[in-house]
């Protein structure tokens, strides 16, 4: 990894592939896109990419709990195996990941270039009434050595502004939202994926998926809103984006466009401000990250 904390990410805008489709297909595609872009260091797939099934809500249920494993199964141990023979991160989406009391989870995660399973993330946020996910209960931040903290959210989660604020809040630096939108909502995804950037000044990658199942145009942001990379379209696409840590500081300890540091916005003896929405509060003596 890089002495200056970054990394080269490559965001797959791809179609998803059918519910049972061999994995060997994939771990070509994986093969493909590093052969074209030999310095990736992270491969990152949308939302459901393993699992796509146009049938009614009923019938694709049915045919998700007929696959669903959970992440000590082979599904997982084989995408592991693909991660390590490839020397990549990959975050090959997420995965139907059969939970211990039968529960069905959409849960993201992280094969490590040496075969281990990083970490894993439940979706919080289905988006019903049309997904059949039983919503996941925690957050989810896991480093890089040489490259920093990274924290995962899932499509719909994005627009919980709480989900990126304790990301970062948790010492995220970047943020990647793996997404599978099929509706016309995607250009106010994209005005959101930005908007989390800035206001937690973090990067904040969002990949999509392809048509014509869904909507495309992915992208990633930097700690000020800046454009990193996109793919202005709905067809498949390669988005590569540099991520780097060390300008998510810099951002932080200057201000966003030299003038505005939320993570430094209090001061000793400022009282805590109640959040009636959590029955909660900010502390201010617990609040900066940097």
């Amino acid at each position: 990894m890089s002495a200056c904390h970054e990394l080269t990410a490559v965001g797959v805008q791809a179609t998803p592939t059918a519910i049972g489709a061999p994995l060997g297909l994939f771990r070509d595609s994986c093969r493909e896109i590093l052969r074209q872009n030999p310095d990736a260091g992270m491969l990152i797939w949308p939302e459901m990419h393993l699992f796509a099934d146009g049938a009614p809500d009923r019938a694709r249920t049915r045919a998700l709990r007929a696959v669903a494993e959970p992440l000590d199964g082979p599904r997982v141990a084989t995408l592991a195996r693909i991660a390590a023979e490839l020397g990549v991160w990959l975050v090959p989406g997420s995965v139907c990941e059969l939970g211990p009391a039968g529960e069905l989870f959409n849960t993201a995660v992280v094969l490590s270039p040496d075969g281990g399973l990083t970490a894993s993330y439940r979706k919080i946020f289905p988006w019903r009434p049309s997904e059949p996910w039983t919503p996941g209960d925690r957050l989810c931040v896991f480093d890089i050595d040489g490259v920093g903290r990274f924290g995962l959210c899932i499509c719909f989660d994005s627009w919980f502004p709480e989900v990126s604020r304790n990301l970062a809040w948790l010492g995220a630096e970047t943020i990647l939202n793996v997404v599978k939108t099929t509706t016309a909502d995607r250009p106010q995804e994209l005005v959101i994926a930005r908007a989390n950037a800035i206001t937690q000044q973090v990067n904040f990658l969002t990949v999509n998926a392809a048509a014509p199942i869904g909507t495309g145009y992915s992208a990633a942001f930097g700690p000020q809103g800046e454009d990193l990379g996109h793919i202005d379209a709905r067809r498949p696409g390669i988005l590569k984006a540099v991520l780097s840590g060390d300008e998510v500081h810099r951002v932080r300890r200057q201000g966003t466009a030299g003038v505005t540091r939320p993570w430094a916005f209090f001061r000793p003896g400022d009282r805590p401000v109640d959040l009636p929405a959590y029955r909660g509060s900010i502390d201010p003596t617990a609040w900066n990250r940097d």
